[in-house]
């Protein structure tokens, strides 16, 4: 699409009805000539975000935008910078060529390199009144702020939606909460783990018999990621129609309460309340993980006739598939248990790659249970190259997972390497007008 506008809109002043992100790429293609032949021009370039988040949920959402070609200035707090930074072990070890005025910093953590690339990091201590007009500036300039502060905490330093909106009337002020910014919560600090468990998660994930338990990862902080970035996408466009900014409220809370699909709707419906299944499905058989004699292996026969080739070629009892026990699924679930030993039994007696070798291509879906070293080593990680190397300043090469998405064959680029602390801050400043001399006042009063 960015390939045909470039083509067709050829004038120096795109037309009016284009919105805001569109007419700015436009100019900048316009300029350079430089269509890729695979992906496309980062469609959110000339878009610049100031990004008040720490830890997963904001940071996922602002680094989604800047794999898209944003500007995402990190602020951080002076002296230790975004909580994450402090989360080690593990972290990349330091380079013999790293900068010496990083030399008092941390080694780089892992949790913060992944969710941080494609950035700039400032510090700047807007507690204080200069500190304040440092970002009252990046305000100005800025056409989305995203903030993960608990509700009406930043109104209290001059930094709240309605200040804001009056000295950028078009900004996009992307709120990210525990709870939201209404209701009897709307003070509460927001956790990943606490909503997992309030907001019905914990109740329906672990084994039957068992405690419940949380995700592996903090699935809500990114699924709240997720829909901030979508929001904020959609009031990008939301400002081109008005000519006004809009005010994102977007929380942990509501996005696992959404993120509750089918279980929800049971609920709501049916009045079916939820419980915990471990691996297995509720309404299917096979459709769980299953011991082999060295290591587990998900199966997933949804339908009868997959049941009838995973009966016939893998258990090799092609009569279980007329049994009226098992013949059909509301069948399989009534009989779930004496199924289900009969499979164990069966996987039980050769090995993980014996039981992928016989499962391969025969039309029955199936998963081993990959380790995250075998994750990435997995032919198809090789494939669509989802591992990319950066040169970090601190750290020199690091791997980082590659942005999740392809455009016409070709992912977004990682341009920039996870920024170190403050790593950007003189460079900003000067943008925004600050002198030399005025950078250093300010660095001597460590107001950045």
């Amino acid at each position: 699409m960015a390939f045909l506008i470039h083509r067709r809109v050829a004038s120096a002043h795109p037309p009016r009805f284009l919105p805001d992100v569109c007419r700015r790429t436009i100019r900048a293609l316009n300029a350079d000539h430089s269509v890729p032949t695979q992906g496309i021009p980062p469609p959110l370039r000339g878009v610049k975000v100031l990004d008040l988040t720490r830890v997963l949920a904001g940071p996922t959402s602002t680094m989604l935008l800047a794999d898209l070609g944003a500007d995402v200035i990190k602020v951080e707090e002076v002296s230790r910078g975004d909580d994450t930074r402090a989360w080690t072990p593990p972290s990349a070890p330091l380079a013999p060529s790293a900068p010496r005025d990083a030399s008092h910093l941390p080694p780089e953590s892992a949790y913060f390199l992944a969710v941080n690339r494609n950035k700039r990091s400032i510090t700047v201590n807007f507690k204080e009144p200069e500190g304040l007009e440092i970002l009252h500036k990046l305000v100005k300039a800025s056409d989305v702020l995203v903030e993960n502060f608990i509700s009406g905490k930043l109104a209290e330093s001059g930094l709240g939606w309605e200040d804001c909106r009056k000295i950028n009337p078009r900004l996009i002020y992307a709120s990210i909460t525990g709870y939201g910014q209404t209701g009897p919560f709307k003070k509460a600090a927001g956790y990943d783990v606490i909503v997992e468990a309030e907001a019905g998660l914990m109740h329906i994930t672990g084994e039957p018999d068992g405690p419940p338990c949380k995700v592996g990862v903090a699935v809500t902080d990114i699924a709240t990621g997720l829909y901030a970035h979508g929001a904020i996408m959609a009031a990008l466009l939301s400002r081109q129609q008005t000519g006004r900014g809009v005010w994102i409220d977007c929380n942990l809370f509501e996005s696992q309460l959404a993120g509750l699909a089918n279980i929800a709707s049971n609920y709501l419906i049916a009045g079916q309340q939820g419980s915990r299944h471990g691996t297995s499905h509720p309404s299917i058989v096979p459709y769980q993980v299953f011991p082999c004699k060295d290591g587990f292996i998900m199966i997933g026969a949804g339908n009868d006739k997959q049941f009838k080739l995973f009966a016939e070629k893998i258990l090799e009892r092609p009569d279980l598939s007329v049994d009226s026990k098992f013949s059909t699924n509301k069948a399989r679930v009534a009989n779930r248990q004496e199924l289900v030993s009969l499979i164990t039994e069966t996987l039980q007696q050769e090995g993980r790659d014996h039981w992928i070798e016989r499962l391969t291509g025969l039309g029955v879906p199936f998963g081993p249970i990959n380790n995250i070293e075998q994750t990435f080593a997995h032919p198809q990680v090789t494939a669509r190259q989802m591992i990319t190397e950066v040169e970090h300043p601190r750290a020199g090469k690091i791997k980082l997972v590659s942005p999740a998405v392809t455009y016409n064959g070709g992912r977004m680029p990682i341009t920039r390497p996870p920024p170190y602390l403050s790593q950007h801050t003189n460079e900003v400043l000067a943008e925004l007008g600050y002198s030399e001399e005025e950078i250093a006042k300010l660095r001597g009063k460590r107001i950045i």
